[in-house]
């Protein structure tokens, strides 16, 4: 049976051995539930350091369209909406789950995949009464869909955007290490995000862990009630503590940077691979995913071997695709694509 190579996405295998061997570790020991474990308490301390925020709140969750829609549902108000660009995860992959927890999105063309100031303006001044939502929440991801990377200087310009217009800030770190890890991207992290946004989230589902998320609150105004409401969207796990030991793991000992800076020099060595072979890009991305632009006949034959994502149709005869790199991305895959895609240069 002919394996194909997977290049698709950051989530194609189970745990970081370390992740998994903590987990084995765990097995005969007795926790208590909900997230009130000695691990969970932990591993919410260790990312209060990295952040930055002593006082914040922090929340282990599974997913990232849970964290999203339980932080809309829990920050909002119903007439209350979400501003974002049109390439946004809330927008294009989550289902409507925005919208079915009761709140509309803004979108916006952006730029490279950013969200730009100008945008918030426009959003503010085409809502000016009760016959429309109010916009309430700018939503950024970091880094974007595009593995592009939001700069300090572009952060601070878009709250101060939000603090203008009495907006908050929330930030989707699904690949935030990625961000921190990648050219370029000093002064891009945990802490600086931490220190504009209102609430964010760090991701490890696509950054070693078999699954979750950590939401970080640090808005007085957004913890009231924060549990009741994240009992209520079922965000609560009986079995917190199996959260609790992941995290711990990924932040006791510097395994989440290790990681990211992996799987960015992983993608540089594939993206400065491509562009040698003479192929356009979509998108000059920074992170861990890379966007080449191919012919159908290319794309079709690459299919026979690889996986990887369709991204955006150029022209009848052009297509972008995604390639997304991990920790774990074998140096004889990346080998292996680039020599394909010499052969069908």
């Amino acid at each position: 049976m002919n394996h194909k190579i997977n290049l698709m996405n950051d989530y194609n295998l189970t745990a970081h051995p370390e992740v998994i061997g903590a987990l084995a570790a765990a097995g005969n020991r007795r926790y208590t539930g909900y997230g009130d474990d000695e691990e969970t308490l932990r591993a919410c301390d260790l990312i209060r350091v990295e952040a930055g925020l002593p006082g914040a709140d922090v929340y282990l969750l599974s997913g990232g369209t849970q964290t999203n829609m339980i932080a809309a549902r829990a920050f909002l108000r119903p007439h209350e909406a979400i501003i974002a660009t049109e390439t946004s995860h809330i927008y294009n992959h989550e289902t409507g789950a925005i919208e079915a927890a009761g709140h509309k999105i803004l979108p916006f063309a952006g730029s490279d995949g950013k969200l730009l100031p100008g945008e918030i303006e426009q959003a503010i001044a085409n809502h000016v009464d009760e016959h429309m939502v109010r916009p309430k929440m700018v939503y950024l991801s970091q880094a974007t869909e595009y593995g592009t990377v939001y700069s300090r200087e572009e952060l601070v310009e878009i709250k101060e955007a939000c603090v203008k217009h009495g907006l908050y800030l929330y930030v989707d770190g699904a690949r935030l290490g990625y961000a921190m890890a990648a050219e370029g991207g000093e002064g891009c992290g945990i802490k600086e995000v931490a220190a504009e946004a209102d609430a964010f989230y760090i991701g490890g589902t696509k950054q070693g862990l078999l699954f979750g998320e950590a939401l970080v609150i640090s808005n007085e105004n957004l913890k009231k009630d924060f549990r009741f409401i994240l009992k209520q969207g079922g965000g609560m796990l009986a079995k917190g503590f199996v959260l609790g030991i992941q995290f711990r793991v990924l932040f006791q000992n510097g395994l989440y940077y290790k990681l990211s800076k992996q799987a960015n020099e992983k993608a540089k060595k594939l993206r400065d691979g491509i562009r040698e072979l003479g192929y356009e890009f979509e998108i000059e991305s920074v992170a861990n995913q890379v966007f080449p632009i191919v012919d159908n006949q290319v794309m079709a034959e690459l299919e026979k071997d690889f996986l990887f994502e369709k991204w955006h149709r150029k022209d009848e005869g052009r297509m972008s695709i995604r390639f997304t790199t991990t920790w774990a991305t074998p140096d004889e895959n990346i080998e292996a694509l680039l020599s394909a895609l010499k052969k069908l240069r």
